[in-house]
């Protein structure tokens, strides 16, 4: 196919970069769109100033290790002669390729060390280059650590599909409902994507976190500020238990624990404005229960029961076994849910933040329509939530932290 038929182009003009944009704001790693000679047709994510000014000996045109990487027939991911890592995913239309999606143009943490080995006087005389600009470019080069370089090819790739699809649709003049990818889709995948970001993320953060809760408690501890040590020991036990995976059942004990940490913490905050009893059998607190069932119950008792109360009031947990059931109660002794709060709760799943609606659900999910959550009460004496689980077969001991908060 010849250059000036290359549907890329026109492609091109009809909102391309706005029909991406949503998606192209995860990530800030360059990314843009050739054609086969190597011509660069637009820049979806500019690329670094080295790779632009320095690298390319034309602006128009990617470099050559780019251009020895074109493969009409497969993907191709490649480090570079500084050290980059690349893309270059082929856009195909008919068993022929029209041009390539790459980028990336990123260290890793095992190539960065290339980027101290750049001849920089070389490339002042092959480039005519300034040397100061030549050292800034240097130093502004990324390295990226391998999982947000692999989300990052997952998005080019979800981008050069789309454009094959589109552009097949165009060239066919097939129905774009058949084979267009929906807005829903993009969108669908955009989240995806973000969501494996996050999580990604979660990789290391939590671990820093508590390592540094755990200092500032040992800081604390030399200070003789117990209080403090205490609160933070709470804290860091709470987010613990909070990244634990949802999908798995844990003791009725280790829920409690959790519930008691909470309380200590907030105790701390409201003073004599919050009291709280908390009354668990010992024969209940081995039955399993999803995590993070009660603690949300107990937040808003707190929120909509307690603290519009001038004075405060008190929190009451207490469980009983029926026969094969087993009910976990939560009241307190406020003025009840407002009514726009209860109307939200009653209605559909809703943004208000209460979670009652999708710790239900998730209760539901586990043990069947006759178990969940109920708003026994809500008045202005106070309200109760109660939570209704079966008795399934009995656990082992705990295996979670004790009750008290100290290491």
């Amino acid at each position: 196919m010849n250059k000036v038929d290359n549907p890329l182009k026109k492609f091109i003009n009809s909102n391309l970069y706005t029909r991406y944009s949503g998606i192209l704001s995860l990530s800030d790693i360059s990314l843009f769109l050739v054609d086969t000679n190597g011509n660069i047709l637009l820049e979806l994510i500019p690329a670094p100033d080295f790779c632009s000014h320095v690298c390319m000996e034309n602006r128009s045109q990617v470099c050559c290790d780019y251009k020895s990487q074109f493969n009409p027939h497969q993907e191709s991911s490649f480090v570079c002669r500084y050290g980059l890592q690349n893309i270059c995913l082929p856009i195909k239309v008919q068993d022929k390729t029209l041009g390539y999606i790459a980028g990336m143009q990123v260290h890793s943490q095992d190539t960065e060390y290339k980027k101290y080995m750049i001849d920089v006087q070389s490339l002042k005389n092959d480039r005519n280059v300034e040397l100061e600009f030549i050292a800034k470019s240097i130093a502004g080069l990324k390295t990226v650590e391998l999982d947000k370089i692999k989300i990052h090819e997952q998005l080019c790739r979800h981008i050069a599909n789309n454009i094959s699809l589109d552009l097949s649709e165009s060239v066919s003049h097939v129905d774009s409902n058949v084979t267009r990818l929906s807005i829903e889709k993009e969108m669908l995948e955009k989240k995806i994507i973000d969501l494996e970001a996050k999580n990604m993320s979660l990789v290391i953060n939590p671990h820093f976190l508590f390592n540094t809760l755990n200092c500032i408690a040992r800081i604390a501890y030399f200070e003789h500020s117990h209080t403090t040590e205490e609160l933070i020991y709470c804290l860091s036990d709470l987010l613990r238990y909070n990244l634990k995976q949802d999908d798995q059942l844990h003791t009725i004990a280790s829920e409690i624990d959790n519930i008691e940490k909470y309380l200590y913490i907030q105790k701390v905050r409201f003073k004599n404005r919050l009291e709280y009893t908390i009354d668990v059998p010992e024969k209940i607190k081995s039955y399993r229960i999803p995590n993070m069932v009660i603690q949300p119950i107990v937040e808003n008792a707190l929120i909509h029961g307690i603290t519009p109360k001038r004075d405060g009031g008190k929190i009451s947990i207490y469980a009983e076994k029926y026969k094969k059931v087993i009910v976990i109660s939560i009241a307190d002794n406020g003025n009840g849910f407002p009514k726009d709060v209860l109307d939200k709760i009653q209605q559909s799943e809703n943004k208000s933040g209460l979670g009652f609606r999708s710790t239900d659900k998730r209760l539901k999910q586990y043990y069947g329509e006759r178990y969940g959550l109920e708003i026994a009460k809500s008045d202005y004496s106070g309200s109760t939530v109660t939570i209704t689980i079966p008795t399934q077969p009995l656990g082992g001991a705990s295996d979670e932290c004790g009750i008290n908060c100290r290491r």
